[in-house]
């Protein structure tokens, strides 16, 4: 059973340190995903047990101004990682067909992949979707597929994000590389 343990572990520590991106190793929740998982559990349980729990006995709560609020900066904040993946390589220096990660410390690489980041960032903001739906009882919309959703997203990015942030590329379409991207891709 030791001998079991050790592998696994020796297994996630060479996924994690040999195999994953070393340029997001120090950023922000990418040194492990356990963080995440645990952020997307707690989601799960406030959205579909707590909240409703603790909104039970109490009347709906007025948010309009604080949505406006919210999905106008949702909005920007969207937008702007739209721009930003124009910008790093959406825009003209990637393939449509496929593009494989460019793991230098290219400035453009490197700007796809804080991008990546952000969008990362922003699957957290959106948990507040389901909280604003919680706290003015319209529970109607916090579905199982719902909260599946919003539960899974943060997670799913991050593995993209901790491996291949910029990639698009079906699997065994293209190799990954660590070849800096040129304006001739």
């Amino acid at each position: 059973m030791a001998q079991i343990l050790t592998n696994i572990y020796d297994w996630y520590r060479d996924l994690m340190d040999n195999q994953s991106d070393p340029r997001v190793a120090d950023w922000p929740m990418m040194s492990s995903p356990f963080p995440t998982l645990g952020l997307c559990i707690f989601y799960a349980y406030f959205s579909k047990s707590l909240a409703p729990k603790l909104m039970e006995k109490r009347k709906p709560m007025d948010l309009r101004n604080t949505l406006v609020i919210y999905n106008l900066f949702q909005t920007i904040f969207s937008t702007w990682i739209f721009y930003e993946y124009l910008q790093s390589g959406w825009g003209g220096h990637y393939s449509f067909r496929c593009q494989p990660v460019d793991y230098s410390d290219n400035p453009l690489a490197l700007r796809m992949a804080r991008t990546c980041w952000w969008y990362y960032v922003s699957k957290f903001t959106e948990f507040f979707d389901t909280l604003f739906f919680i706290l003015r009882k319209k529970t109607q919309h916090v579905s199982t597929l719902h909260v599946i959703h919003h539960g899974c997203m943060p997670f799913s990015v991050w593995m993209g994000m901790k491996f291949a942030p910029g990639k698009c590329c079906t699997p065994g379409s293209a190799p990954i590389t660590s070849q800096p991207l040129t304006s001739s891709n």
